[in-house]
């Protein structure tokens, strides 16, 4: 048996293991599962003690499959029909780092986007090439079966799932609480190992999205942002690019209907309102974007994930999203 990977583990038990039901956020019945309640070997040389069997999954909305550095050996059998009689049953089955390996191996990647650490996305299509692997996403959403990039993105994918079932503002209250932020912007691409660095100090361009975080509302072009960080606008595209991994048109509208979210759940603006306060002009384009991102129409979600009293009291600032 393939040793467990201690970060990916951790992080799984951190979002879901952990009872955070006294803050007011929601709690989860957590297990660890192999095929036998013995010590397993962990990639940090400990033991890891699992507390169920397989034969817990049979029940679980949410499975999250670790896996090992590849090549790995072929999910045992017991396993790989839980796996797909959970998606039957309407489960939601995701996989952290190399995990995705365990789930196309299950055939469960099959004709599915997917992707991977970037190391082993080459391996991961070779292997299996029904499986469009798109190595440079952070996570991906297929129908009922989630896969995440290396290592640290199982936060990213976490964390999505709570933002999916829950709302924005849950998945960020969450997020406050590990210290970690509730959405990372690009691929992993920003990630990758570059023989030359060409770009600057990491932190050259946070100044700038600070500000552009707090003036959602106004008119944001990048000749603006690169003005502001004292660059050419072809200089700041480029190092944009290079330290977000994705261009600032399309950071700026994710950030836009981020802070969308945070005002359907807290108050009951107008749709109209919130779009002006996002920076989005109209309703139809706040719709628009809207739907592309989150699948659904504001005033759906509004109704979904609305919060009341207490939790609708905290302020909001367009730099919280």
């Amino acid at each position: 048996m393939a040793p467990a990977p201690t970060f990916e583990l951790g992080i799984a038990c951190e979002v879901f293991g952990l009872d955070r039901t006294g803050l007011g956020l929601p709690g989860y019945r957590f297990g660890v599962c192999a095929g036998q309640i013995a010590p397993i070997a962990s990639t940090s040389g400990f033991a890891v003690m699992p507390s169920h069997t397989l034969d817990f999954l049979a029940e679980a909305d949410l499975i999250l499959v670790l896996g090992a550095a590849p090549p790995l050996p072929a999910p045992p059998a017991a396993l790989v029909e839980q796996l797909r009689q959970a998606v039957v049953r309407g489960a939601t089955v995701a996989s952290a780092c190399t995990g995705a390996f365990v789930l196309a191996a299950a055939g469960l990647l099959d004709g599915r986007r997917a992707t991977t650490h970037w190391m082993h996305a080459p391996l991961l299509a070779q292997l299996h090439p029904r499986v469009k692997v798109e190595a440079d996403r952070l996570y991906i959403e297929d129908g009922p079966i989630l896969t995440s990039a290396g290592s640290a993105a199982a936060i990213d994918l976490c964390l999505h799932l709570i933002r999916r079932e829950h709302g924005a503002e849950i998945a960020n209250r969450v997020a406050r609480q590990m210290v970690v932020p509730a959405h990372r912007s690009g691929g992993q691409s920003q990630y990758v190992e570059m023989s030359v660095p060409e770009c600057g100090h990491p932190d050259e361009l946070a100044q700038t999205l600070q500000w552009a975080q707090q003036h959602l509302d106004q008119p944001i072009t990048v000749e603006t942002l690169a003005a502001r960080a004292a660059m050419s606008p072809r200089t700041f595209a480029r190092r944009f690019r290079q330290q977000m991994g994705t261009t600032p048109g399309f950071w700026l509208t994710r950030q836009r209907v981020m802070l969308a979210e945070r005002l359907l759940e807290r108050g009951d603006q107008t749709i109209a309102a919130i779009s002006a306060r996002c920076g989005l002009g109209s309703p139809d384009t706040l719709r628009r974007h809207f739907a592309r991102a989150r699948g659904t129409t504001p005033a759906q979600y509004r109704r979904a994930f609305q919060l009341t009293g207490r939790e609708a009291v905290t302020p909001i600032r367009s730099d919280e999203s």
